[in-house]
């Protein structure tokens, strides 16, 4: 059947989605193959101290227990040569005098480090000679907040000398200082951005078996095989063509699986050690306290501006959290320094950052990785201006606004934003939500004394996409059958990349896209690839696919002009049938079938795209709140989203991630906190604790259109994956805030549980 043109910008329902929903995807641990016949089981002892000396280990016991294999500790792995677990970040980046190794040696420094590794025929036999493990801890102070951390007056490796992991020098605009304290008003403020958990709904898993060629073969639960085997390559000292890394269906990643972990990298040498593959699952209590977290900033804030409504100055100060090592999270303030300024014209500006370590899980990129800090840190001051000037924040917004712009612009941040309209979204945005009638129905409200208190909170943001590596691996292969096969770097973890890719190279070829197989996470199928983050995949990955798409055409009209006997300029693809014709005689044609059993060569063509820069998407979020003023409860009753990400691929697929990422913001602002007690214990170390938002507490999010393509691409799009965790966050703080403005109520640090909005009513009404 012939098509009526480009499938490209419909609503394509996902090609995954029946495999989800019926038979179940395949995970790590639901792996077959005869690789892993026999497969031992790994268990980890875990510290439950935060911070502690490691005076001894005794595991004769445990190595006596029955279906034992092999007990490992720290010591024996520095006598075999892997004392080191590698940073993802060398020097000069990271202090090498910060070392972690990949089980704990002579200290402990968070609650969940691994201290011992337990092979056995089975998970339980492991997990019984686990309890037989005799370690003694000398237990050392704890440090689990930032600003004691900064003091050093605990430090968690000596031999640095400080807890300070990174610490960016001050940058501010020439005449920032005189600019600030000139201002007729200055609003100054602390925030705390909560330390989250991931939480994916697959925790880690991994498996590693030796083959009879001597090469590893590593499954994996990641976002990029390639890069895993890049990293397994230097911390097991292996050659990568003796490693294959595979990763299966992905059940979520967020960010917090783009990095290594030591208890996966460590397998392959288990399987070495034991002769027996060996498989790995982290139970949901070990992940939340091992799988990295994000967020954990403190924020210092000052604004000045005028009583008119215009920003002259503004200054943030982070204080981020790094957890017990130097990991990616060390590194998440300079993306919050670019993004600092948001959508806004802000002359003057200043910012500092330090990154300190603390008895915490240590921090990695979660999604939005520095870029959801920054905006919550100027969307919540805006509001705080505006309240204190007298004018509605949607004023302030727009009185700051850049205007509608097609060519790069670099901000005060230093960031190079590539298009964007953010009048125009804020204004879709507020249109969709009725905004005047809110405000109305909360002056109603409020005059009433009605105990359910409205909230209307506004957001808006810029964030930075594809702002890593600008390249991506891709091939595209026409079958002797006219079906497709397509090879991609990038590794879906619920994002459609099959969907995706499919509908680009089906649209190139002018195929069925179910006639287009994807293949991925697999370094031995596909030459080389990256990671998928940062909302890159559909501005690189996407470009590459369609380029060799395009490249794989080029092959098939040469072939297809011997076949029409015309020349091959000449020869033309009719995409919506998926036949060649020469130019002007439509009726005579050729198949891909017929094309491809003609070649003299296979129709292959692979292509390493290379991106032009990255990109800035940017959306504006209304979300209207009820609070009880009696219970401190708070309800989500609506949140309205304008996100524009450039040129659409598949609006499905769009509101898909839009709509997920709204529920991680909305769940922030709401519930979520990894917290610790006085010792570095952890608190909300489990689901019972650890709020997880549901359907029940979300409304159906309301949707508003708007895309300015970008020109740094191909398919002229920006990223989506991130941007609604953004612009929710902020949106759903405000909103709860402007509930309880009338009362004096000034701010609430995330996360708003009832019970801190309870208190801060009980605050005001005494004051």
């Amino acid at each position: 059947m012939a098509r009526s043109g480009s499938i490209l910008g419909n609503s394509v329902l996902r090609l995954e989605d029946p495999k989800f929903l019926t038979t179940g995807a395949t995970y790590v641990d639901d792996v077959v193959d005869p690789l892993l016949d026999g497969a031992a089981f790994v268990h980890y002892v875990r510290s439950p101290f935060a911070h502690a000396t490691v005076v001894s280990v005794d595991v004769a016991e445990a190595l006596a227990s029955p279906g034992v294999l092999a007990v490992v500790t720290g010591a024996d792995l520095e006598a075999a040569g892997l004392g080191s677990f590698p940073t993802e970040f060398p020097a000069p980046y990271f202090p090498q005098t910060m070392p972690r190794s990949f089980l704990a040696t002579d200290r402990v420094r968070y609650v969940g480090e691994a201290v011992v590794a337990i092979v056995a025929e089975s998970r339980g036999q492991a997990a019984d000679a686990a309890e037989q493990v005799v370690v003694e801890y000398d237990p050392l102070k704890v440090v689990v907040d930032p600003l004691e951390a900064i003091t050093n007056e605990t430090l968690l490796h000596p031999g640095h000398g400080s807890n300070t992991a990174l610490a960016n020098e001050v940058t501010a605009t020439d005449g920032f200082e005189e600019a600030l304290l000139s201002s007729e008003v200055i609003i100054r403020t602390r925030m705390i951005n909560s330390k989250i958990a991931p939480a994916p709904l697959e925790p880690r898993s991994a498996a590693a078996a030796w083959s009879s060629d001597g090469r590893l073969n590593h499954w994996v639960s990641c976002q990029g095989p390639h890069v895993y085997r890049g990293f397994i390559s230097r911390a097991l000292n292996l050659p990568e063509d003796q490693i294959r890394v595979i990763t299966p269906d992905v059940g979520g990643g967020f960010g917090a699986k783009a990095v290594p972990y030591p208890e996966d990298v460590l397998l392959g040498h288990l399987a070495k050690l034991t002769g027996r593959p060996v498989r790995w699952f982290s139970q949901r209590s070990e992940d939340m306290v091992n799988l990295g977290h994000g967020r954990a900033q403190i924020q210092d804030i000052e604004l000045g501006g005028t009583r008119a409504g215009k920003i002259t100055s503004y200054r943030l100060k982070v204080v981020q959290d790094a957890g017990a090592f130097p990991r990616y999270g060390a590194m998440l303030p300079g993306m919050t320094k670019l993004m600092q300024p948001g959508i806004y014209d802000i002359e003057n500006v200043s910012f500092e950052s330090v990154s300190v370590l603390t008895n915490t899980t240590p921090v990695v990129p979660f999604r939005g990785a520095g870029r959801p800090e920054a905006t919550a840190a100027i969307e919540r001051v805006l509001d705080m201006f505006a309240n204190e000037i007298g004018l509605d924040p949607v004023e302030v917004r727009r009185i700051n606004m850049l205007p509608a712009f097609g060519e790069t612009f670099r901000t005060k941040g230093g960031a190079d934003y590539d298009c964007g309209d953010y009048p125009e979204m804020l204004a879709r945005a507020l249109e969709a939500a009725s905004y005047p009638q809110l405000r109305h129905d909360q002056a109603v409200r409020r005059s009433s004394e009605n105990p359910k208190l409205l909230g209307i909170g506004v957001s808006t943001y810029v964030e930075v996409t594809a702002g890593g590596p600008q390249s991506e691996y891709a091939r595209v292969e026409v079958l002797a059958n006219g079906k497709v096969r397509a090879h991609t770097g990038s590794t879906p973890y619920g994002t459609g990349h099959d969907t995706s890719w499919a509908m680009l190279v089906a649209d190139r070829l002018g195929v069925e896209i179910t006639d287009v197989e994807v293949v991925h996470g697999d370094t031995d199928e596909v030459a080389r690839g990256g990671l998928t983050g940062g909302s890159r995949s559909l501005q690189i990955a996407g470009s590459a696919i369609s380029g060799a798409a395009g490249l794989v055409v080029e092959q098939a009209r040469a072939v297809a002009s011997h076949l029409l006997e015309a020349n091959v300029d000449d020869v033309q693809l009719d995409t919506n049938r998926g036949l060649f014709h020469v130019a002007g005689s439509p009726s005579i044609t050729r198949s891909w079938a017929d094309v491809a059993a003609a070649a003299d060569v296979p129709l292959i063509a692979d292509l390493d795209y290379k991106g032009k820069g990255a990109t800035f998407p940017s959306g504006a979020h209304i979300s209207v709140v009820e609070v009880d003023a009696e219970t401190g409860k708070v309800t989500l009753l609506r949140h309205v989203a304008c996100d524009d990400a450039g040129r659409i691929l598949n609006p499905l697929l769009v509101a898909g991630q839009v709509h997920g990422g709204i529920a991680q913001g909305a769940a922030q602002a709401l519930m979520e906190e990894m917290r610790y007690d006085e010792d570095g214990n952890p608190i909300t170390s489990n689901f019972a604790d650890y709020a997880i938002i549901s359907s029940a507490e979300l409304p159906m999010v309301e949707r508003v259109t708007l895309e300015t393509p970008s020109p740094l691409n191909e398919l002229g799009a920006k990223g989506i994956g991130e941007s609604g965790t953004i612009g929710a966050t902020p949106a759903v703080h405000n909103a709860v805030i402007d509930a309880l403005a009338h009362l004096g109520v000034r701010h609430i640090d995330m996360p708003m549980t009832s019970e801190k909005v309870w208190l801060a009513i009980q605050t005001a009404s005494a004051r």
